[in-house]
C-alpha cells in the first residue's frame, strides 16, 4: 500500500474496509509500530511514534484478530494481568466490566473453556479497562452475536463522544453518528 497519508483527530473513527488480502491488518499493525512501514511514518501528538514510543504505548489499546488471552488463566486472571500492567484496577471493575459485555459468568473459568465470542468479548473488555485515548481494532465484530455487537459499538460510540480515536478494520459497516467515521477502501 503506498501514498497513504490520514489524519484522525479526537472523537473520530477511521473505518479501514476491504477485501481479505488488501492490507487492513498491515495497516493496523504500522499504526501500533508492529511492523514497518515501507516509506513515510505514524505520529502521535505530532511526534513520529518511534520518538515518543512510551508516550504512544500508554495512549493505545490494541485488538488484534487473535485475543490474546492466555488459555490456562481464567477470564479475571487475564483482565487483572493485562489491565495491571498500564494501571491499577480492581476486582469490581473487572467483573463490572465483564457483566456490561454480558460474560460475567466467566469469570472464573479458564480461557481455553470458552467459545470465540466469549473470548472475544473479554478481549473487548481489556481495551475498554485500559481507557486509552486510541483503540486500534482488527475485526472487533468477530464471532459476536447481534446484542455483543451492538454493545461494541455503543461503547465505541461513548468513546468518541468523550473525545477518543479508533482505527477499525471492520468488514461490516459502523453504527455510529455520522460525521465521526472517516472511511478508508483498500483494493
Amino acid at each position: 500500500m503506498r501514498g497513504v497519508s490520514l489524519v484522525v483527530h479526537p472523537g473520530e473513527a477511521l473505518h479501514v474496509w476491504g477485501p481479505n488480502g488488501a492490507g487492513k491488518t498491515s495497516l493496523l499493525r504500522v499504526v501500533c509500530g508492529l511492523l514497518h512501514a515501507e516509506e513515510g511514518e505514524v505520529a502521535w501528538n505530532g511526534v513520529p511514534v518511534g520518538d515518543a514510543s512510551s508516550q504512544f504505548l500508554d495512549s493505545l489499546s490494541y485488538l488484534a484478530h487473535d485475543t490474546a488471552l492466555k488459555g490456562d488463566l481464567t477470564a479475571l486472571e487475564n483482565l487483572r494481568f493485562s489491565v495491571g500492567m498500564k494501571r491499577q484496577v480492581a476486582d469490581v471493575e473487572l467483573r463490572a466490566m465483564l457483566e456490561e459485555l454480558d460474560v460475567e459468568q466467566c469469570a472464573e473459568l479458564p480461557c481455553r473453556v470458552l467459545s470465540a465470542g466469549q473470548r472475544r468479548r473479554i478481549a473487548l473488555a481489556r481495551v475498554l479497562l485500559l481507557q486509552a485515548p486510541l483503540w486500534v481494532l482488527d475485526e472487533p465484530f468477530t464471532n459476536l452475536d447481534a446484542a455483543s455487537s451492538d454493545r461494541i459499538s455503543h461503547a465505541l460510540a461513548a468513546h468518541l463522544e468523550r473525545g477518543g480515536l479508533a482505527l477499525i478494520a471492520a468488514h461490516q459497516g459502523l453504527n455510529l453518528r455520522s460525521g465521526a467515521v472517516t472511511r478508508l477502501g483498500l483494493t
